[in-house]
């Protein structure tokens, strides 16, 4: 099988996409201009989509109550720490700064809706 997309439930998916699209460098995919707001976003491969709706049917989770370990999604930076200052200037917050034995240097931060995402700049890439 081949990995199609993932998902979360967000309070204004259309409002979180535009932010993805602006400052992660995100493309919409796919779009749903009536509730639940359903954005497919791919990165810049078109590979990777992540699926933001906002259902009132089930809850949206409490991203930010939540430990990162719990939940993240992570995104290859190639210089994190000057990624982190600029998404910081668009409302994520720092979370922890993490300098790897291998000299990667992973960034936890947070969205401005509570999600985390994690800046990796990685010694040796995937």
């Amino acid at each position: 099988m081949k990995f199609e997309h993932f998902a979360l439930n967000v309070p204004d998916a259309r409002a979180m996409s535009r932010w993805y699209v602006e400052h992660l460098g995100f493309k919409v995919a796919r779009r749903r201009e009536d509730a639940p707001y359903t954005h497919f976003l791919a990165d810049e491969t078109g590979r990777v989509i992540v699926e933001l709706y906002s259902n009132p049917q089930a809850a949206v989770p409490d991203y930010a109550a939540r430990h990162p370990l719990v939940f993240h999604f992570a995104v290859v930076a190639a210089d994190a720490r000057a990624e982190c200052r600029r998404l910081e200037k668009a409302g994520a917050r720092l979370f922890l700064e993490e300098p790897q034995p291998d000299g990667s240097m992973l960034i936890m931060m947070r969205d401005p809706w509570g999600v985390p995402v994690q800046l990796c700049q990685r010694a040796k890439p995937f």
